[in-house]
């Protein structure tokens, strides 16, 4: 019985696969062909008749009933239109993925695949039908053959390139984690193989931006292999210094080596050490200048007291951010920077202008105004007055309540006059004055006890 089946299924297609490989040429099978027997013509529109319905129906017991009048067009009329190919691929992918008995369902794939092929000897498009037949070898192969299944995908790969379909990618990576497990491939295997699907993807998405098309869907895809990888094989801190410190450190050019150390060093957190930085701004320096590296690199070089690099990089990143969060939160670095240079009026502006740009930043920019008041009463004091000396401290008091912070309110209170220097000084609690200095802002006088 097992004979008989596969010989339904075979015959037909084996005879004419070795007919078109024996030379014939193909065309591109866009026009519809029929016999020029009239009687032959019949049984051709009987025959596909016969097969589209028993196709859209879906069930298995009809499937199989359109076997014998497909088998009968692809012997007969093999160059009718690639409807003929396109229906027979559909037929034979749903007798696979409905049939339960294991030799039946194996005689169903083989077809399938002999179908693809005759599809190219007959209507050419070789790449991309090859991609395709290739998907299929996937969804019904890839559990039970992974070695065989990687190697048609490589061969997939190879012959369309950039222009191979974009829903092959991570089913090829799915394939290459199975052959890793199964210990056919190596590590490093996989990660050559996840370096030439990034670079892919960075393709079209270079593309698509080009065409002022939407690229959302490739990001994503760039995330789903990244977390494939981490799945697959472990990469912390030690193995990026391992295998790509020393490769970047060789040629700081290598932009794909450079990505690496900074997307690996920045899961596994460890930004601290010194190439992760380096790479970050080889990425960055490539053309990758996106808000958030901008604004972490600036904030790093901040960290480290770099303080012209800060700056570079964060007035890059006010230029290329677009949230009214992300611009607010570099001018507060921003004013960090002009704070660590000395520079307090610089400072305070670029924490007004975070206050006014987003609401949920004003806090934070509040707080480092008060910060620079509390710390300028070295700077302002004259020695002259106490209470006039001590301004500071009130006006800075005002600014930690507009941040809701009592520990610094608390702190700053701690410096208001006492109630005998006001006394002393002849000058009433509820007083508004102005504070001097730099500051050149108003207050109203309160003491600490």
């Amino acid at each position: 019985m097992k004979r008989k089946t596969q010989k339904t299924v075979f015959a037909g297609a084996l005879v004419l696969l070795f007919m078109i490989t024996s030379g014939a040429a193909f065309s591109q099978c866009t026009e519809v062909v029929w016999p020029e027997s009239p009687e032959l013509r019949a049984k051709a529109e009987e025959s596909k008749v016969l097969y589209e319905d028993a196709i859209k129906t879906g069930q298995l017991a009809e499937l199989k009933k359109a076997i014998k009048p497909f088998n009968w067009m692809v012997e007969n009329v093999p160059n009718h239109h690639i409807s003929l190919y396109i229906q027979g691929i559909e037929l034979f992918d749903k007798l696979a993925t409905l049939e339960k008995n294991a030799d039946k369902k194996k005689a169903y794939i083989d077809s399938l695949m002999i179908i693809y092929d005759l599809r190219i000897k007959t209507c050419g498009d070789e790449a991309k039908v090859f991609n395709r037949k290739a998907l299929s070898f996937v969804k019904h192969n890839a559990n039970a053959q992974p070695v065989e299944t990687l190697e048609i995908l490589d061969k997939a790969f190879e012959m369309n390139g950039n222009n191979i379909l974009e829903s092959t990618i991570v089913p090829y990576f799915h394939v290459v984690r199975l052959n890793f497990l199964n210990k056919k491939v190596s590590e490093d295997d996989v990660l050559t193989r996840y370096d030439k699907l990034i670079e892919l993807v960075d393709a079209k998405i270079q593309d698509a931006q080009s065409k002022g098309k939407p690229v959302d869907k490739l990001q994503k895809m760039k995330e789903d292999l990244e977390q494939l990888l981490l799945n697959t094989i472990t990469i912390n801190c030690d193995i990026v210094r391992s295998k790509f410190v020393p490769k970047f450190k060789a040629n700081p050019n290598d932009i794909d080596i450079a990505r690496k150390i900074f997307t690996f060093m920045l899961k596994d957190k460890c930004t601290d050490d010194p190439v992760w930085l380096e790479a970050a701004e080889a990425v960055y320096n490539s053309g990758e200048k996106n808000c958030g590296l901008a604004k972490n690199l600036g904030i790093i070089h901040l960290s480290k007291e770099n303080y012209d690099k800060a700056e570079k990089f964060l007035k890059e990143a006010q230029s290329i951010c677009t949230e009214g969060s992300d611009k607010a939160e570099i001018l507060l670095y921003l004013g960090s920077v002009e704070a660590r240079k000395g520079n307090r009026s610089g400072a305070r502006e670029f924490y007004r202008q975070a206050a006014a740009a987003d609401a949920g930043t004003a806090k934070q920019a509040y707080e480092k105004i008060g910060d620079l008041y509390l710390n300028s009463f070295d700077v302002c004091k004259k020695l002259e007055s106490r209470v006039t000396d001590r301004l500071v401290y009130l006006i800075a008091y005002d600014y930690y309540a507009k941040a809701g912070d009592s520990k610094k309110m608390a702190i700053a209170k701690d410096g208001f006059p006492s109630k005998e220097e006001i006394f002393t000084e002849n000058i009433e609690s509820g007083t508004k004055v102005t504070v001097g200095c730099w500051i050149n802002e108003a207050t109203t006088i309160r003491t600490r006890d």
